[in-house]
This record gives structure tokens, sequence and C-alpha cells, in this order.
């Protein structure tokens, strides 16, 4: 029966997710989400691993980008917990050519911005490296990366909103299909590009964004069949390519709460990050391995999180409410579980772990550090992803936009500076304020949750 059921999962069998047993579905969703998010988070540890042969330097360069092309994943991703909460709903009440016209106006929105945001992401590279503080020769050895990293952002913004889509409408196996495809191909292509093969040289770090935009833009045509091919219920026909003012308006008004989550969170990280910087190239060093490290598990708990959402949503259409609440706990108590299980491994193994991506004995132990000290509120962590994803799936975006403003940003940010400089912590004084200030987050999100305003939501 378990290996049927996993069979189903990745084969992608739909199923009817507002009468399959609760267990069974958070299971059958829960499988391609964690395997999508599992591959997300090898590349991160991959990519990570070959760049940081070039130097403290490069894995500087990296940091400092992504911390910047933040702003694509966070209107990216509010615009995939809109895709989410509507499809979610729309299949729901089992209205599946609806939830293909609202797909069309997805593919829309995001396109149009994401041309935009890849525009001046090329020309002005230089000038963002600068404001986050990176060193000059941080910024020459590194422009061309984000210039071509900032070039592939449209790329980056239709993974996130097909794949929201493919998860309201319980298709998670094709959002881990094009996940896989498009990480696969820059693991593959990473070693390659960067360091060449044979008498070719490669491009070095510049190899590393050719390898993941060509890698994405792949994973995105993958996501176009699909989409196109008539096959499955969440279908774009010739009758959904139409322009609809409301549905836009509507995913908006829904993106707006989502990008808002997204943001904060990130302006607290950008913040962090130029916190760092202050105490030099291995203090950044080390905190983007450690990050990247951490999200080896924090994005399968994420994508285990993400059953919530299709849960919560599909089973508010369907009306049955007390249903969509109970598989919100038991999620959640999944969800600790495997946070739980792995703090132990972060406590006991960080150098290891650490020394595994650096032989620069301060970066290591930089990175170390962070490890076992952020993994201290995983449990509590665990617990925030859930809810967060279950206000998402209700369609209630705002409420954990306002939860991350109120945490993360007004508490998260003035505590790391205080604990870095007037308290003379430094990079110590970031991780400890991260693990606490997370911590908080789930169980004031816990306290908005228990309020029940998320079931009344309409969308």
């Amino acid at each position: 029966m378990t290996w049927q059921l996993i069979k189903d999962a990745i084969l992608g069998k739909e199923q009817d997710f507002t009468s399959l047993p609760l267990k069974t579905a958070i299971f059958v969703l829960a499988i391609p989400m964690i395997l999508e998010m599992m591959m997300e988070s090898a590349f991160a540890v991959v990519d990570i691993f070959f760049v940081a042969k070039l130097g403290e330097h490069a894995i500087a360069t990296v940091g400092l980008t992504e911390s910047v092309i933040v702003l694509t994943y966070a209107i990216g991703f509010g615009i995939s917990m809109a895709g989410t909460a509507l499809i979610a709903r729309r299949f729901g009440e089992k209205e599946y050519e609806e939830a293909g016209t609202a797909t069309f106006q997805l593919l829309l929105v995001g396109l149009i911005i994401s041309i935009f945001l890849g525009v001046g992401g090329w020309f002005f590279a230089e000038d963002l490296l600068r404001v986050m503080g990176a060193e000059e020769a941080v910024v020459q050895s590194g422009k061309n990366y984000a210039r071509i990293v900032f070039a592939g952002n449209t790329a980056i913004m239709m993974l996130f909103l097909i794949n929201g889509a493919f998860r309201g409408a319980g298709q998670a196996h094709l959002a881990m299909r094009s996940l896989w495809i498009a990480n696969g191909l820059n693991i593959i292509l990473d070693p390659l590009l960067i360091f060449g093969i044979g008498s070719w040289s490669g491009f070095g770090l510049d190899g590393a964004a050719i390898a993941t935009t060509l890698g994405r833009s792949i994973g995105v045509i993958y996501q176009f069949y699909h989409l196109f091919n008539g096959k499955h219920k969440l279908k774009i026909l010739r009758r959904n390519l139409l322009v609809k003012w409301e549905t836009i308006k509507k995913i908006i008004d829904l993106s707006l709460g989502g990008m808002g989550q997204f943001l904060i969170d990130s302006i607290s990280w950008v913040a962090l990050t130029r916190m760092n910087a202050e105490f030099g190239s291995a203090a950044l060093a080390g905190y983007t391995i450690a990050f990247r490290v951490l999200i080896f598990t924090i994005l399968p708990a994420w994508g285990l999180s993400g059953a919530a959402a299709t849960l919560v949503g599909q089973n508010l259409g369907a009306k049955e409410v007390d249903r969509a609440e109970k598989a919100v706990w038991l999620t959640t108590r999944y969800n600790v579980i495997f946070m739980a299980s792995v703090t132990g491994i972060y406590l006991l193994f960080n150098q290891q772990l650490a020394g595994f991506f650096t032989d620069i004995p301060e970066v290591r132990d930089i990175a170390a550090q962070g490890l076992w000290v952020i993994s201290i509120g995983y449990v509590f962590f665990a617990v925030g992803m859930v809810l967060t994803q279950a206000f998402n799936g209700a369609g209630d975006t705002k409420t954990p936009a306002w939860i991350n403003t109120g945490v993360l940003l007004a508490m998260e940010v003035p505590l790391a500076y205080f604990l870095a400089f007037p308290m003379g912590l430094k990079y110590l004084g970031i991780f400890i304020a991260i693990a606490f200030c997370h911590s908080f987050h789930a169980l004031v999100s816990l306290y908005f949750f228990k309020r029940g305003k998320w079931k009344t939501m309409e969308v």
C-alpha cells in the first residue's frame, strides 16, 4: 500500500484532495513537494561547493547577488502564493476551466514584471553590489556573474509561479519534475562551465550563472509543455487565452501579501548580510556557507509544509472547513518530527559539514557556528512554516506579511545590530538573532491561526 502511494505521488495520479483520507492526502502531496525542495536544496549545496573552489571572493559574490535577486524571488513567491490559493480554491469548487484562465493571467503578470527587473538588474549590477558593501575586488570579479543572474530572472519567475499553480491543482509531481530538470541540469553544467573540460578552461564564476540560467529555462519549457498539452485538469486552452482584468486584480491583491511576506523576510536577510559584510569576506563567506547547508533541510521542510496550502485551499473551496484545519495540525506534527531529527545532526556535526565546503579555518569556524546556533530554533521553524503555508493556501496572505513585518523587520534587524555591534558579538550576534526571532515568529503565527480569520477568506 505504501509503495503504491509513493508510486502514485511520483507518477502523478490525479486525486480528489477534498475526499481522500487526510494522512494519505498529505503523503501523496508531500512526497513530490519534498523531493522538489530536496533537489532545490541539493543544487544550493552543490553550487556553493563548486563556487567555493574559486575562493572567498567568489563565495561573497554569490551571497551578495542572491541577497539582491531576492527581489525577484519575493515577487515570484507572491504571485505563486496567489496562484496556489486561486487554483486550489477553483479545484475545490471543481471549476477547472476557470483555473486555466486564472493561470494564464498569472503568466501575463509574471512575465511583464520579470522583464522590467531583468533589464534593471543588468544595467545596475555593479552599483547593486557596491550598495551591498562588496569590496572593489568582489565587484570587479563578480559583476558579470550578477548581470547574467539578473538577466535570467524571467526563468526564476516562471518556475515560481507555474509551480505554485501546479501545487494548487494538486499536481505537485509536475512542480517536482520541472525543478528536478532545472536543477539537475544546473548540477551537471556547473562544473563543466565553471572549470571547463579538456583544454577548455571554462568561464569561471560566470559559468555558474550561465548553468543556473540554462537549467531554469529548460525547466520552464517543461512547465509550458504540460500547461498547454491539454492532458491534465489544470490546462491552458485557446479559450483561456484572454485577459481578465478582474482576475488580474485579484492576483495582484493576493500577491501583495505574498510579496510582502518574502520582501520583509528578504529585506531582513539583506540587512543581516550587509551587517556581516562589515566583518570582512571571511565572515560573509562563512555566513553564505552556513545558510546553504541550512537550506538543505529547510527547503524539504518547506515542501512538506506546502501540502497544507493545497489541502487548506481545496477543502475551503469544497466548504470542508474542519477538514482543512485538521490537515494543518497533522502536517505540523510531521514537520516538527522532521526538523527535530535534523537538529541533532547540526549540533553534532557542524564542523564536519562546514569543512566539507571550505578548508579555510576562519570561514569553516564561522559557518559551523552559524549551523549550531540557528538549528537550535528548528522545531519552532517547523511550526511557523506550516502555519504560514496554511494562511497562504486560504488566501490570507496579508496576515503572514504583517507577522513578518513585526518580527523579522521590527525585531530581528535591530536585535541583530545590537548584538553584533554594541554588544560586540559580531556574526555570532546575528546568528542568535535569527534563531530567536524565527522561533518567536512561529509563536505569533500560532496565535493568529487559532483566531480563525483564515477560515472566512473569499478567493
